[in-house]
């Protein structure tokens, strides 16, 4: 893993669908991870486990409980020790703003548009994963407490299999500890616990628009988000 980050079991990894080169990373992620992941780095004590369900090539959609603004940060880690860069949504006129526009294109982000129709950042991002990027998600939709999943979307299940992609469920425990849903704080201990933990790959197998097939994967996506959040839990004891 990146240097300060702790991480468990073996360093395996699973094909994704498509043959992308083998190092995403660009002089974009080499200086973020020198910035943002050297702050996040030294900011928490992060331990991971099952990283090698990141797929090492090919297409896949991360999907992580929500308890933080800062939550994707903690996801592209691991990420990156594969070679891997992680492609969020991000709002279009974002990308309109001169210094974040600019960083949120050379870091390869998929803009969404307030007010396009329902199935067009789907669209969107499915087109991305199936070029053999890994996308990522909260399913939740919105900054949680952490202490029990808001209810699951249906978007992930509807990109996924749009794509025709494996989901990843990811847990995240402990972001909250510094930066929960009512804001930044500074409170001890100065290092604060952090856990992440990737399960296995969600086959996705199904039509988008046949709705029994879209919850049967939302279903499942909430399961699995539900098992990983208490494995991460566990790798970040104590309180909030």
């Amino acid at each position: 893993m990146p240097d300060g980050v702790a991480s468990d079991g073996p360093d395996g990894g699973s094909e994704g669908t498509s043959g992308h080169p083998d190092n995403e990373r660009d002089v974009w992620w080499t200086v973020a991870v020198g910035t943002v992941g050297s702050i996040a780095k030294a900011g928490f004590s992060i331990r991971v486990t099952g990283q090698e369900h990141i797929p090492r090539r090919g297409g896949a959609l991360l999907a992580y409980n929500h308890v933080s603004v800062i939550d994707a940060i903690f996801v592209a880690l691991p990420a990156l020790r594969r070679d891997r860069i992680i492609r969020c949504f991000a709002l279009s006129e974002d990308f309109e703003r001169p210094m974040m526009g600019r960083a949120l294109r050379g870091l390869g982000q998929v803009p969404i548009r307030r007010g396009a129709g329902a199935w067009d950042p789907l669209e969107e991002m499915a087109a991305v994963i199936r070029e053999g990027w890994l996308g990522g998600i909260a399913p939740e939709g919105t900054v949680g407490t952490g202490e029990d999943l808001l209810p699951i979307q249906k978007g992930p299940a509807r990109i996924a299999l749009l794509a025709g992609c494996p989901v990843i469920p990811v847990g995240l425990w402990g972001p909250q500890r510094r930066y929960p849903k009512a804001g930044l704080h500074f409170r001890s201990p100065a290092r604060p616990q952090l856990g992440v933990a990737f399960g296995p790959p969600i086959q996705a197998e199904g039509d988008p628009k046949h709705r029994p097939d879209v919850q049967a994967l939302t279903d499942r996506l909430g399961q699995a988000l539900r098992e990983q959040v208490e494995i991460a839990r566990g790798l970040a004891p104590g309180r909030v």
